[in-house]
């Protein structure tokens, strides 16, 4: 994709006021595979998709452990967010041999922020091609953090990023209200829930997905395939009796597609504009 001379350099202004080069960082982030965090008073969870790129390979790791109490999930160029997690693990170690206290997670943000706008005001750099969702814990609470190629980052309660995750956004708007008070096991079922919304009809897997938690009391750490496919299997149960409740639905669906047939046979007879009425029921 082409824009003439204002997407030849990072530093170079488009006359509609827009920088080509971070644009196409960003969308970068939106071809990677999806990551999806939640949070609530006291936990934060991150969960995200590792399809590997062939069945003889192994998949690329999406989840970082910075601290104990900081860990940051990735949709982009995974090398870059391999370099990212590595700074950002440097200076937690570095805050905490100096004042001997766990690096804040809104400082650790700032600063990984300004440390990707110096990349997007230097004509020799290019900017980092990978989106974060920075999930942590300190004095203040619970925190999720969004850190986007431009320099901005933005908190949510919730938030998915990569390849199709509008899906798991709209998921995540319908249930965000719940996320505060929700238990562990709640937390990580929405999670579960919202990955296999950006799959578009593949079943979910453990091994195609990974999840991580940290709260209070419980350092971070990233759940065995095991322990997901457990949870995995206990929500396809609650699919599974979902299931016969909408079979009388649609029995009272097949029941109107017949009659709006009826109808519109009928109409046929009579006069040209009865069709039209048959057919709008089954197209709603």
């Amino acid at each position: 994709m082409f824009r003439n001379q204002y997407d030849t350099d990072v530093t170079t202004w488009s006359p509609a006021g827009r920088l080509f080069q971070v644009e196409y960082a960003m969308e970068a982030v939106k071809q990677g595979s999806a990551a999806i965090g939640l949070r609530s008073k006291t936990h934060v969870v991150l969960a995200c998709v590792n399809k590997a790129n062939s069945e003889l390979s192994s998949h690329q790791k999406k989840i970082f452990k910075v601290d104990d109490h900081i860990g940051v999930a990735i949709a982009g160029l995974t090398a870059d967010g391999r370099v990212l997690s590595r700074y950002m693990r440097s200076e937690c170690i570095n805050h905490s041999f100096t004042y001997e206290s766990p690096l804040p997670v809104g400082r650790l943000v700032v600063q990984l922020a300004d440390k990707a706008q110096v990349c997007t005001q230097r004509s020799w750099k290019r900017p980092f091609g990978v989106g974060l969702l920075v999930g942590g814990l300190d004095e203040s609470g619970a925190h999720l953090y969004y850190n986007c190629p431009s320099g901005n980052y933005f908190e949510y309660q919730a938030f998915a990023i990569g390849s199709r995750s509008q899906a798991a956004k709209t998921y995540l708007e319908r249930r965000f209200e719940n996320f505060v008070d929700s238990s562990w096991d709640d937390l990580i079922k929405d999670a579960l829930i919202a990955t296999r919304e950006t799959l578009q009809g593949e079943k979910l897997r453990s091994s195609i997905c990974t999840v991580a938690v940290m709260g209070v009391g419980e350092p971070f750490h990233i759940l065995d395939q095991e322990t997901v496919q457990q949870l995995i299997d206990k929500f396809e149960l609650v699919v599974e009796d979902e299931g016969p409740a909408a079979e009388p639905d649609a029995a009272a669906a097949e029941e109107g597609a017949e009659e709006g047939d009826a109808a519109e046979q009928g109409g046929d007879a009579d006069q040209g504009a009865a069709p039209d009425q048959g057919v709008a029921p089954m197209e709603i």
